[in-house]
């Protein structure tokens, strides 16, 4: 797996759309963060999201975020929901995440920028050595893969 990429297929479903039959747009923050959790449970299996969060009482809310909209999505329709680590900071990181149809046509996308934090003392923290080498270990592993296939 390639950690700094993750994409899942999704489906609208009636309870993520407005009377007009499109998303309401703060479902698409609801459906990344269930990506995001995806994400987690894939890249530390052993703890998962849940075990992050309530288990070792790491957090990582959002302390930026900058969303544009560009076509709409409605009910039924399949698209494709996108992560990608844009940048691994000391404490924090940076996500694109992205709405697209199955043909790439940009529905949504995002720019997040997550803190590590402490659920005990609510401050932040250096990202927790599970998540760093999870992020780094498979990356470093990918790109060596990526150069001896282009060898």
């Amino acid at each position: 797996m390639n950690p700094s990429k993750f994409v899942r297929e999704h489906r609208i479903r009636f309870a993520e759309c407005d009377p007009a039959g499109i998303v309401f747009y703060p479902q698409y923050f609801v459906m990344f963060n269930n990506l995001l959790e995806s994400w987690i449970d894939e890249l530390l299996p052993e703890v998962g999201f849940a075990g992050y969060i309530g288990k070792l009482r790491f957090g990582l809310p959002t302390v930026h975020l900058e969303a544009d909209f560009q076509a709409i999505s409605r009910m039924g329709d399949d698209v494709l929901l996108s992560l990608e680590v844009i940048r691994l900071g000391g404490k924090s990181l940076t996500l694109a995440l992205g709405c697209t149809d199955l043909e790439g046509q940009v529905r949504m996308k995002v720019t997040q920028v997550l803190v590590s934090t402490s659920l005990d003392s609510h401050q932040a923290i250096e990202l927790p050595g599970l998540l760093r080498l999870a992020l780094t270990a498979s990356s470093t592993s990918h790109k060596d893969n990526s150069e001896r296939s282009a060898m």
